[in-house]
């Protein structure tokens, strides 16, 4: 070899100075080896690019199932915001929470009347999206709009969409993940382990992603979120209860960054109940929401999503019109149990007589808008029912309502404070107990009841029905061993007066107005 020396530390080998078949085979295995590491560097940060940079929400070709767990935006951003006050952390911190702290939270998420179908592991209302290099959960629309009933207490539950969500405890789920995320058993080592025993996959990148990034940046986020909206989710506030929301002010902690701390104390009650989402078509141009403060179903739509946690940049406009087209035609379901045709025949004069006008009547399902004052605003003075909703939406609040999708098509106009509360088409009103605005009565007969011979205290969040009351059945304290929520109308916000018409009626006239508008 001509005295040349082969040396492997300091020197570049080459062919040119290799002759022995040994030494070029050496040189091979080297190359192949380098280029094997080089290859699992690069294919480890191209892996982790590209975990970081993909943004892949999850959609149906369905639109009932898009309705129910498809992405409308609202699924956290950089920040890790979540959804309703920013409170939901990425979908594997959130289904090991009930794991990491078993005491506040015993019966799992069903307890808390989230809905769950067999086949999917989240409930319906919760939508995915694969981002910042995991998976995060959001809010959609089906949470607050989808119910069940019960016939019987041994009857299967039959899940209604567009039905208001009667037993979704909303503030008490915020409350639990809240109150686990700053407990100091949530840690990346809990968290992580919890979600392998689960089988969550997690692969070596995943597994720094969450020690590193997730779990501690949740819990931060948590704790800034807890600053803005936390005085909503203590007891300075009646409680929301099963079936209700309070929409506003959480809105304007999250979208406009008010200090609620400052805010008058009555202002921040402003619970009311879940309405439902059928035949939206017709419902154009009517004043919507509960103290009809738009008569835009767009703008509504739009208003409501931000309440699930859409931004204004985050919004999903073409999944949101999804469930628009879908929700404008759906109809509510028929009463399922017998129906006294001659008694509902009785009925139907009596009701034209005192509730007509202000509601319409059975054929506003097919676009019929009878009603000279349907979807008109009732004065407070008149109508005489519970303030709080009414004055925590506040002119000041409706004025910076006007600076959201700013320079867009999508730029709101349409919002006021009115001075009451909205007259709103009764289409599927067997489904839509708890009755006025805050829910304050349980059954329709008890509403046709002069205020003071309404229940003051009864059990709420049951689903079990009531065909004679037309309502669900209030007097129940447990239900498989779990509590029912007590609803009591001497709280803040909780009154059940007001409405009063109709409450002179005789008792057959009375019954005979039940029975037809179980024909809605």
């Amino acid at each position: 070899m001509g005295g040349v020396k082969v040396e492997t530390q300091d020197r570049v080998l080459t062919d040119a100075v290799l002759e022995s078949p040994t030494d070029r085979r050496q040189l091979r295995s080297r190359r192949l080896v380098l280029g094997t590491a080089l290859a699992v560097v690069f294919g480890s940060v191209g892996g982790l690019t590209y975990k970081l940079t993909r943004d892949t929400p999850v959609t149906y070709d369905d639109p009932a199932e898009h309705y129910k767990y498809g992405s409308i935006g609202s699924e956290p951003g950089g920040s890790l915001l979540g959804a309703v006050g920013g409170l939901l952390p990425p979908e594997k911190v959130f289904k090991v929470l009930p794991d990491v702290c078993p005491d506040r939270l015993p019966g799992g998420y069903a307890s808390l009347g989230l809905v769950f179908e067999k086949g999917h592991d989240l409930p319906i209302g919760m939508s995915q999206r694969f981002r910042l290099g995991t998976d995060f959960v959001g809010v959609n629309c089906a949470m607050c709009h989808t119910g069940t009933y019960r016939a019987s207490p041994t009857d299967e539950r039959h899940v209604v969409l567009g039905m208001p969500a009667n037993r979704l405890k909303l503030q008490r789920i915020f409350r639990f993940v809240l109150d686990c995320v700053m407990d100091e058993r949530f840690t990346p080592d809990a968290v992580v382990g919890f979600i392998d025993a689960k089988g969550g996959g997690l692969g070596p990148i995943d597994r720094m992603i969450y020690r590193t990034q997730v779990v501690p940046r949740t819990r931060e986020t948590v704790l800034e979120m807890s600053a803005r909206v936390g005085i909503l989710m203590g007891d300075r506030v009646t409680p929301w209860g099963p079936g209700r929301v309070d929409t506003f002010n959480p809105y304007k902690a999250m979208q406009f960054h008010w200090n609620l701390e400052q805010l008058a104390p009555e202002e921040l009650i402003g619970a009311s109940d879940y309405p439902s989402l059928w035949n939206q078509k017709p419902r154009e141009g009517l004043h919507l929401h509960w103290d009809g403060n738009n008569d835009s179903l767009a703008e509504r739509n739009l208003s409501a999503a931000l309440g699930a946690g859409v931004t204004p940049v985050t919004a999903d406009y073409a999944a949101i019109n999804r469930v628009r087209d879908w929700i404008s035609t759906l109809p509510p379901p028929k009463y399922p149990f017998p129906i006294d045709a001659a008694k509902a025949a009785k009925g139907e004069p009596v009701y034209r007589k005192y509730c007509g006008d202000c509601h319409g009547d059975g054929r506003f399902g097919q676009g019929v808008l009878s009603g000279k004052w349907l979807g008109e605003v009732t004065p407070l003075a008149d109508i005489g029912t519970d303030a709080y909703r009414f004055r925590s939406y506040t002119f000041e609040f409706s004025e910076n309502q006007y600076t959201l999708y700013p320079s867009t098509e999508h730029r709101f106009t349409h919002f006021r404070k009115t001075d009451g509360y909205a007259n709103h088409p009764l289409d599927g009103l067997w489904l839509r107990a708890p009755f006025l605005h805050n829910g304050a009565v349980p059954t329709l007969r008890d509403l046709l009841e002069p205020a003071e011979a309404r229940p003051k205290k009864f059990y709420r969040g049951y689903d079990v029905y009531d065909p004679v009351k037309v309502g669900f059945v209030s007097n129940v304290a447990t239900d498989g061993g779990e509590a029912i929520d007590v609803y009591d109308t001497s709280l803040p916000g909780n009154g059940n007066a007001g409405h009063g018409y109709g409450t002179e009626l005789p008792d057959d006239d009375k019954e005979a107005v039940v029975e037809y508008l179980k024909t809605f």
